[in-house]
């Protein structure tokens, strides 16, 4: 309760604010919500303490999901890595790893992303580009020749093909004599988030969402270690969503993966404890902390309540964050470096589970080595010199943090309303709602910048003329293209095309009759079998997806 003395100085006090000028900024959010300018225990009287806020490692783990944070162990410390080739990348993978990284980010390039081979019509100039290529499991081998994938955890950025890639994977793990149990790690795998932000799609949100539960189910029997799908908020925000949006729109698709599971006859509590999610960081520093706390509230509440969901593990919303490269500038390129660092404190400090940290030159261009090691070096000295580590949820209790904790999460949950309202994620998808609010959000932040409401260093103030970029750029050379055909030629070649035969023909037969996807697709990998034959397969029985125009 707020007593009479309170109440009498926060009256003297918004009276003094009325007669003091201030700089004639707009002080919003970047998501566009106001921001008062001082908050009291007036703002947060409503919210209890034990059920609302609680301890970390307790029910509703606003404050986190271990009861010591970071005492008991720092997050994993991730740096997006591929380029060129798979001899290039696995290069760079043992550069990383020597310089104290603690776990492996595959990207990989745009035909592989699509389903494509590389020696594909539509394929060319882009092969190892904005990625690593990889068509066949003679990619994957080379790409982890000499890494022991039962000592590190793997993370790799892939969607639409993603059963093949981790089919893939999985078969190297074969070869190195390594127990699927043994094996740690995390496929984005979030075709939902595609239909909505990414747009690298495939088939129909149907048999997509299908092939997941798939991957789902597989992992919960065979690789228990395996998150076998990162929910990804990130790419939401990179297309131009407010945080609430990136929050609301995340969740929803993570309900929609649980309640798709659930419907095949799954128990929550044998596949919820091994779902993750992906989060960005953006700039604007409390939002975000705001956000992940507001996060890890809501997916407790709802898998204990509605899914009643009984393993606590089941209970807690692990994720990893990556800072945001939609904040990146070409101009003055190493102000990046000090936006990635406050972003990646925020992720920090919003208790994140396992963090990449963004390269200044990444606008430009994949990062070279230099500033990969700067936003790698970003990581360790929050960990170790900043002293952030040493209580958990240093910004609980803030009056401003816990009240825009408590806005977020009501907002999201009118989201959620509004969704069920149009039949569910799916249907919302193919009516356009989540495209079209995401433009409006953008066009209203871009509007602002425009106007100088918001500002952005070395772009619309501060700007330095005939700015010169001296930082190293990395460069694919065409011969990355030139031999990653030449090997399938040469693959395709070499291998038993009558053992081809057969897994293409038990692909196709597995998506007919509705069976479970993966046991063939790994199958197939070790024929050697591309990742475009199969995936060309699949979509002479699901079709490709064509989206709807909404204006």
């Amino acid at each position: 309760m707020l007593n009479e003395e309170f109440i009498k100085r926060k009256k003297e006090y918004d009276e003094k604010v009325k007669s003091i000028k201030n700089t004639g900024m707009k002080f919003t959010t970047v998501s566009g919500e106001d921001v008062k300018i001082l908050y009291t225990p007036e703002d947060i009287q409503q919210i209890n303490y034990l059920s609302e806020i609680g301890f970390p490692g307790e029910y509703p783990y606003t404050r986190g999901v271990h009861v010591n944070g970071y005492r008991g162990k720092i997050w994993t410390m991730r740096q997006f890595a591929g380029f060129g080739s798979p001899e290039d990348t696995n290069e760079r993978f043992h550069y990383l790893l020597n310089k104290g990284q603690t776990g492996l980010s595959v990207a990989f390039d745009l035909p592989t992303l699509m389903g494509w081979d590389a020696d594909a019509g539509l394929t060319e100039g882009e092969v190892g580009i904005c990625g690593v290529s990889v068509s066949s499991l003679k990619d994957m081998e080379i790409l982890f020749n000499k890494i022991p994938l039962d000592k590190v955890s793997t993370s790799m950025t892939i969607n639409s093909p993603a059963a093949m890639i981790f089919a893939f994977y999985l078969a190297v793990a074969q070869q190195q004599g390594i127990d699927f149990k043994d094996l740690r790690g995390t496929l984005q795998n979030d075709i939902l988030k595609e239909y909505i932000a990414q747009k690298e799609y495939i088939f129909p949100p149907n048999p997509s969402l299908k092939i997941i539960i798939d991957m789902i189910e597989f992992c919960s029997k065979e690789t228990p270690q395996w998150n076998p799908v990162s929910i990804s908020g990130y790419h939401i925000r990179e297309a131009g969503s407010t945080a609430v949006q990136e929050l609301a729109y995340t969740l929803a698709d993570g309900f929609a993966y649980i309640e798709a599971c659930m419907e095949r006859g799954m128990d929550i509590d044998d596949f919820a404890p091994r779902l993750s999610f992906f989060f960005n960081s953006h700039l604007d520093f409390f939002e975000e902390i705001a956000k992940y706390r507001a996060a890890r509230k809501i997916f407790a509440k709802r898998m204990r309540e509605k899914y009643k969901a009984k393993n606590p593990r089941s209970w807690w919303l692990r994720f990893h964050t990556q800072t945001a490269g939609c904040t990146l500038t070409a101009q003055q390129p190493e102000n990046n470096i000090i936006r990635t660092a406050f972003q990646a404190l925020a992720g920090v400090l919003g208790g994140t589970q396992s963090l990449h940290t963004n390269s200044m030159d990444e606008t430009l261009a994949l990062p070279g080595e230099k500033a990969v090691k700067i936003a790698l070096r970003t990581q360790q000295l929050i960990a170790y010199e900043t002293g952030v580590i040493n209580t958990v949820d240093p910004l609980g209790g803030s009056y401003f943090v816990e009240a825009l904790t408590d806005k977020m999460e009501k907002q999201a949950n009118e989201i959620f309303d509004h969704i069920d309202a149009l039949g569910g994620v799916i249907p919302a998808i193919e009516a356009g709602y989540f495209q079209k609010e995401i433009a409006n959000a953008a066009y209203r932040y871009q509007k602002e910048v425009e106007r100088k409401e918001k500002f952005i260093i070395g772009v619309n103030e501060f700007v330095e003329e005939g700015n010169k970029i001296d930082i190293p750029i990395l460069l694919i050379s065409p011969e990355v293209e030139k031999k990653q055909r030449i090997r399938l030629t040469e693959l395709r070649q070499s291998r038993n095309e009558e053992s081809v035969s057969e897994s293409l023909n038990e692909i196709k037969e597995t998506a007919i009759n509705g069976n479970n996807i993966m046991p063939v697709l790994i199958k197939a990998a070790h024929n050697y079998v591309t990742l475009g034959e199969m995936v060309n397969q699949l979509k002479e029985v699901y079709g490709v997806y064509q989206e709807a125009a909404v204006f």
